[in-house]
């Protein structure tokens, strides 16, 4: 009878992961530490990478059982900066004063290792009827098309399936437990482009300015209200996060321009919709000046929302159980890669307190670690009880 390898402490597998310098798209053997400890629990481990991303799916029970609860989550992190700005290496993984240190602490080596280490000790102590999933990406922080995007793929191709799926992401604001993330705002990014006639600054008629065309337009869409929120998102939001001309010259009217906005959207709306929108007011704006407003809009996700229910209620009751928190429900935030497995099955995110993600000095503290780990295990035998 073969001897089944322990269960690593989450907190030192935190720490290993960190270790690996894994700026997306780079995996720098995160994946593989991840498939050690999962293959040393019985799960079936299989790597789906896209388009030079790493991937990860693992199985442990049947493939297809109606029972099926899933993990999400992801080992890349973006990049940490001038390493000399940091108070401790930034893939150095190191624990001082009761806190793991390093880039991807909070976003998110810690919900990985938390979800790893609760699936292995779940299926070793009390083997469910049913399967547990777990799914991690080398690719939530950049584009997303060849990350959880490619596993569900594969997964649908394969027959494999999720009755439900909890995402990692450091959702917990100020305490750890007090927000579940039941989803997320679209985003969509439109740059305009104005083209006019290039012409001498003392000699205006000669020349078709595309700058007041554009911040005519740009006022126009900045003052509008997309809306007043709806029952579980906050108002829509409208950036412009850049306006260029490329002109250096103090006498030259430049002949084009280019602006970029970016709307954060609830579920009043959709790509569409919003990009309609935007055209019909570059049409005004531009509207007998002879200057032309052109309008490419992009979408990284739309709104999605999981109704509060069995899922968001098994989650909160697990983070009542362990940490004695009743947490509010959230749709606030960015993109996440739940805006992918949302399509496949309801979903749900619970993870510690990301107040230093992104951050030079990124750390969380490690006794969270133990507790969303707690909070996971909780989940899985809620969900199989």
């Amino acid at each position: 009878m073969s001897v089944r390898p322990p269960v690593p402490d989450p907190v030192d597998l935190t720490r290993a992961l960190i270790r690996c310098p894994s700026v997306t798209p780079a995996d720098a053997g995160a994946l593989a530490l991840v498939a050690g400890v999962l293959e040393g629990a019985g799960f079936a481990c299989r790597r789906v990478d896209r388009g030079g991303v790493p991937n990860l799916f693992a199985r442990w029970g049947a493939p297809g059982h109606p029972r099926t609860f899933g993990f999400n989550g992801h080992t890349d992190v973006v990049p940490p900066g001038p390493a000399e700005a940091w108070t401790t290496d930034p893939f150095g993984g190191t624990l001082r004063d009761g806190q793991v240190w390093g880039r991807g602490a909070a976003d998110m080596k810690s919900g990985v290792a938390a979800m790893v280490c609760a699936a292995a000790r779940f299926v070793a102590e009390t083997p469910p009827d049913g399967a547990v999933i777990v799914t991690v990406t080398g690719d939530e922080e950049a584009a997303g098309i060849d990350g959880t995007a490619a596993i569900l793929d594969w997964m649908a191709a394969a027959g494999e399936a999720m009755a439900a799926c909890l995402v990692g992401e450091p959702t917990s604001v100020d305490r750890f437990g007090d927000t579940v993330k039941i989803g997320r705002r679209g985003s969509l990014t439109a740059r305009i482009t104005a083209a006019g006639v290039q012409g001498h600054a003392a000699y205006p008629h000669r020349a078709r300015n595309p700058l007041p065309v554009l911040v005519r337009f740009l006022d126009r869409v900045a003052s509008h209200r997309l809306d007043a929120g709806t029952a579980h998102f906050d108002p829509s939001t409208l950036a412009i996060t850049t306006v260029d001309t490329d002109n250096p010259a103090a006498n030259v009217i430049p002949g084009s321009a280019q602006a970029v906005l970016n709307i954060r959207f609830n579920d009043a709306h959709d790509v569409a919709s919003l990009t309609r929108w935007l055209e019909a007011e570059a049409a005004a704006a531009a509207a007998g000046t002879g200057v032309t407003l052109t309008v490419a809009a992009s979408a990284s996700g739309a709104a999605f929302l999981t109704p509060p229910g069995p899922l968001s209620d098994l989650v909160c009751g697990a983070v009542r159980a362990v940490a004695g928190v009743t947490p509010q429900l959230s749709t606030s935030g960015g993109t996440s890669d739940a805006r992918f497995i949302r399509a496949h099955c309801p979903v749900v995110e619970f993870g510690l307190v990301g107040q230093t993600m992104h951050q030079t000095d990124e750390r969380v503290e490690a006794a969270q670690i133990g507790q969303l780990t707690a909070v996971y295990g909780a989940v899985l035998r809620g969900f199989f009880a």
